[in-house]
Order: C-alpha cells, then structure tokens, then sequence
C-alpha cells in the first residue's frame, strides 16, 4: 500500500489516527535504566485543566540543503523521537513507532542527581504528524503537536507547536524563574538534531503568544500530583536511586 493510499484510508477511518478514550494510563515494560513514574494510573490533563497562563509556543525549522518530504521527516520522528531530544532528556517508548494510544516515559535529569520522571499519551498520529497530551502530575497540561510541510517547491519545514499551561503553582513559578526559557531551548535543540539527521541546515525560530494571563486558581490543588515533588521523594527514598546517585 502507498503513502497516499494510507493517508487516505486513514481520514475516512478516525480510529486509525485517534486514540481511543482513555480514562487512567497504563505503562507498559520500559528499559531498566529507566525510573517509571507519575504516569500509571495517571488521568489525562490538557490545557483546560492546568493551573498557569495558558501559551501557544511554535517552534520551526526549515531543512535548507535536504531534499526529505514531510512524510520522510516525520516517519524518522516517529521513529527516533527520542534520539532527537538533547542531553539530560530522556524518553523511553515501549513500542516500536509512535502511535495512538500508546504512552510515552519521561525522565528528565534535574539538580543532585536526580530525575523526574513523567509521561505523555499520544492522543493523534498521521504520516504529516503526531500529538502528545500530558498526565496529571507532569510540569504542563498541554497538547503537542509535530508535524512537517512544504511550502510549494521549497524544503520541507519541521514543526512543534504547543498549547500550554503550567500544570500547578510550584510549577508556574518554577517556568516564571527560568524554566520556560529552558523549555524554548530543548525544542530547539531537538530542531537542530533532527535537521542534521536529514543533513539540512537552518536555525531554529521561537514564537510565543500569551492566549489567557489569568490563572486558573481553581486547579491550584494539581499541586498533590506535581512530578517534580514526587520524584524527588522518591530519589530520597529509593535504594535504587541512592545507589544511581553515588555511581554518579
């Protein structure tokens, strides 16, 4: 079957690109490296139940010098998404390619030795691209969106776009202090490693828009699943995770 035969059978069938309903998630098997946490059990949280001002972030690059189509592009994310993720960031995927309904772990090295730990559902997936929506617990409620297109005859131009919100006060502050320019350089650099993995050059470009200022105090109790807080009593608790620290 081509492509274009699947992207087609794809639209006309939504369960082929949509994940099912979901209520809490599930991790399947993951590395032995990997911390599993604050995902199992997890309900989803989109912007609309986060706690901070609600952003639209875009983040693009145009693959100058590579001949890639989009479809090319994005089957590599897919692929290899994590392998595109600059260092101290790791995600572990417990399939072969992202697909709908499939869960994504999260572990972010942080200060001391270290991790949070989180995840991500994929809630859509095509050959043009993939959406992510985040758990209860993780530092956004947010949906992700990476994708790929060409602007006629010119070199395909890979994308993130994100619509996000803090997930918690802790978290707000966290992102006011520093964090959200930290956020703005780990899509970029995942930019820049994926245009060299098609041997492209260009820079990567940042736009953000301020959707809603006001904060969400209704959602201020988000704070008892915060990733950040339970990892680290974990870390503190965790033989496994003392035993990382003085290998460290």
């Amino acid at each position: 079957m081509t492509s274009d035969e699947t992207t087609t059978r794809a639209r006309r069938d939504p369960a082929a690109t949509w994940s099912g309903p979901v209520d809490r998630l599930t991790m399947g098997a993951v590395p032995a490296e990997a911390v599993n946490l604050n995902v199992t059990g997890k309900r989803l949280a989109g912007p609309l139940q986060g706690f901070g001002q609600l952003w639209q972030k875009t983040y693009r690059i145009t693959l100058e010098g590579s001949e890639a189509t989009p479809q090319e592009v994005v089957a590599a994310w897919k692929r290899e998404f994590g392998s595109f993720w600059p260092k101290g960031a790791h995600f572990y995927a417990p399939f072969a390619e992202i697909a709908p309904g499939e869960v994504g772990l999260i572990n972010n090295d942080v200060p001391g030795r270290q991790v949070l730990s989180t995840g991500v559902l994929v809630i859509y997936a095509d050959d043009e691209s993939f959406t992510f929506m985040t758990p209860e617990g993780h530092v956004f409620a947010a949906w992700i969106t990476f994708s790929a297109e060409r602007d006629g005859d010119g070199p395909t131009i890979a994308q993130v776009r994100a619509l996000v919100r803090a997930s918690d006060p802790l978290f707000e502050a966290m992102l006011m202090a520093g964090g959200a320019a930290q956020e703005n350089r780990h899509w970029e650099a995942t930019l820049r490693n994926l245009a060299a993995r098609f041997g492209a050059t260009g820079a990567p470009t940042t736009e953000q828009v301020c959707v809603d200022r006001k904060r969400q105090w209704r959602q201020a109790g988000n704070i008892r699943h915060n990733a950040a807080i339970r990892s680290g009593l974990w870390t503190m608790t965790h033989p496994r995770s003392m035993l990382r620290r003085r290998e460290g």
